[in-house]
């Protein structure tokens, strides 16, 4: 039997004005997690869309078990044993669980008439998830599970294809802490049946926690395989990025000024909402809001932004009361909100870079009143690609084209362009690599020398306790707690806050 059971050797791939890979290679021994790493845009999803026959490579061979491949499409990788996780889990919620695991290949009867064999779908979609841990009726509807149920069942999916190489594409962006314990639970049993997983992610700590191999790609190009236990995780980033990260999280000591922000008893419209918030931001200060999934933190930036009813309470911006209501009330009041679901409700993923970064001030550079002063719109997002480092071949590019650092980017320079006073930047870094992450403090940092107002929510301890000047905490609606100085921005401090209901 051969040492690895799927090898890549000496993967190309082209796109327009962009070598995406050169000369890959990959191998991935059986029973083992393969953790594949990299900064976004160093090709790591390119290369498993060539493995997974979504993209068609220019040169490089695929061998399994030894023996020389072709894979055309998903469906002949999947015949040959290799099935995919992704990370945008596209569900019909509508339909039951049974019905997501079997679509596009329900059991018939009947021969030719190919009726739907109900029962065997069912009981083979129970069988499935029972090999995976998971007790729930096939016939549960996908709206009622939450994502790690669903992400399992994508899992389940791929057993139910008698996967002998699974590719995990940031399997754990959207879950709890529990749910991530439930996966790597299943990838344990998994391995132990000899099943190869392909791990990609950008959390180090679940890197070390799973993986038995780590491969490290940079730019396009593979830069080594290392056993998990033989490289430490400041050594993983030195070959990620090509440098040095002195620290990951920038110094930031100046003084805060004057209050700038200060909200005063907001509860929302809904009784399951935030209750009762009161809270202040300074003038060059980042200022961060925690607490665990459900802590409502989210639906009171939202909120304090216009997009969610506030029954009552007060928001002033630079001492003088102001009602949001819409975002245009509060863009005009001088606020930016930066959302979470960058690809839900942050790109225009259709649209070229340049749109997506001016789309926020095209009100400003109109001359005549009702023709887009292109030239000055052209000026703007130039400065903005060069001010944030933005990697893009040219500003006419479509911001779906970029990794997920990239946009993020190009989001804030959006904001930027607007010039906002406060600046709300919900889970900034979520499923971004470690070099993107310290451009965003970079960025966020700079910012808040210049005397703009940040307030973060993000649900990794490290990046609250790095970044913020101060943090609140918020548990079930309520801010449970503020934390006034480095030193006490401990992580038993800040779940304690955290689970204080």
């Amino acid at each position: 039997m051969a040492e690895y059971f799927l090898e890549l050797k000496g993967v190309t791939k082209t796109f327009p004005g962009v070598k995406a890979l050169q000369d890959v290679s990959l191998a991935i021994r059986p029973g083992t997690v393969h953790a594949l790493m990299g900064e976004n845009g160093a090709g790591k999803s390119t290369l498993m869309k060539c493995l997974f026959g979504i993209y068609k490579m220019d040169s490089g061979e695929i061998r399994i078990e030894g023996k020389k491949v072709n894979i055309n499409n998903p469906e002949d990788a999947m015949h040959k044993g290799i099935a995919m996780v992704h990370q945008e889990l596209q569900p019909v919620l509508p339909r039951n669980v049974a019905e997501n695991m079997y679509l596009g290949r329900f059991p018939t009867m009947l021969g030719p008439l190919k009726v739907i064999n109900h029962k065997k779908m069912y009981e083979d979609t129970a069988h499935w998830l029972k090999e995976v841990g998971m007790e729930i009726d096939p016939k549960t509807p996908l709206s009622k599970l939450s994502i790690g149920q669903m992400q399992t069942i994508e899992i389940a999916k791929a057993v139910s294809h008698n996967a002998k190489v699974i590719i995990f594409d940031e399997p754990t962006s959207s879950l709890s802490e529990k749910e991530v314990e439930v996966l790597f639970r299943i990838m344990n049993d998994l391995r132990d049946r000899g099943v190869a997983m392909i791990y990609i992610s950008h959390k180090m700590d679940e890197i070390k926690k799973i993986s038995d191999d780590i491969t490290i790609m940079r730019d396009g190009t593979y830069v080594g395989t290392w056993k998990a236990d033989d490289i430490t995780t400041d050594e993983i980033i030195s070959k990620m990025v090509g440098r040095e990260l002195t620290s990951v999280y920038p110094e930031h000591n100046d003084e805060p000024g004057d209050v700038v922000l200060e909200c005063k008893g907001l509860t929302s419209i809904h009784d399951n909402s935030f209750r009762d918030c009161s809270f202040t931001v300074r003038k060059g200060e980042i200022v961060g809001f925690g607490g665990l999934v459900g802590a409502q933190r989210t639906e009171l930036m939202e909120a304090i932004f216009g997009m969610r009813g506030i029954k009552s309470g007060e928001i002033f911006v630079k001492g003088k009361k102001v009602k949001t209501g819409t975002p245009r009330r509060a863009m005009n009041a001088g606020m930016g909100l930066i959302t979470e679901d960058r690809r839900g409700n942050g790109i225009l993923g259709c649209l070229s870079i340049k749109d997506n970064t001016s789309v926020s001030v095209y009100k400003k550079y109109l001359m005549a009143g009702f023709v887009l002063d292109h030239g000055k719109i052209n000026k703007v997002v130039a400065d903005s690609i060069k001010k944030l480092s933005i990697k893009t071949p040219s500003s006419r590019e479509a911001i779906a084209n970029l990794s997920g650092g990239n946009q993020q980017k190009v989001i804030i320079a959006r904001w930027l362009a607007n010039d906002p006073d406060i600046l709300i930047m919900d889970e900034p870094t979520r499923g971004i690599d470690v070099g993107a992450k310290h451009e965003i403090y970079e960025i966020m940092t700079e910012l808040a020398r210049l005397g703009k107002a940040i307030i973060m929510i993000s649900s990794e301890m490290a990046e609250l306790i790095g970044m913020s000047d101060r943090l609140y905490v918020m548990c079930n609606g309520y801010i449970r707690g503020e934390i006034t100085s480095k030193e006490e921005m401990t992580q038993e401090k800040i779940m304690s806050y955290a689970t204080m209901f």
